[in-house]
């Protein structure tokens, strides 16, 4: 297994209803982080190289209904 990071800007305010479908993206086999940085407007996922990739990723984020924006960093492998 290879761990990648990515993260995406968004945009707008994230409502509570992106925050659950966010919540259920640990569904999409692959995915082992997400993190949200608000102030940024900065999402950030961690996830397995084997099984997703950054297209898939942002596609994952679509459709928990985020308008996500440009790529901030990507493919970062981590420990």
């Amino acid at each position: 297994m290879t761990a990648i990071d990515v993260a995406y800007r968004y945009h707008g305010t994230l409502t509570p209803e992106q925050m659950r479908a966010l919540s259920n993206a640990f569904a999409v086999y692959g995915v082992r982080r997400i993190a949200v940085d608000e102030a940024a407007s900065i999402i950030t996922l961690e996830y397995d190289a084997t099984r997703l990739n950054n297209e898939s990723v942002a596609a994952v984020l679509r459709g928990c209904g985020i308008a996500v924006g440009d790529q901030v960093g990507g493919g970062v492998a981590t420990a």
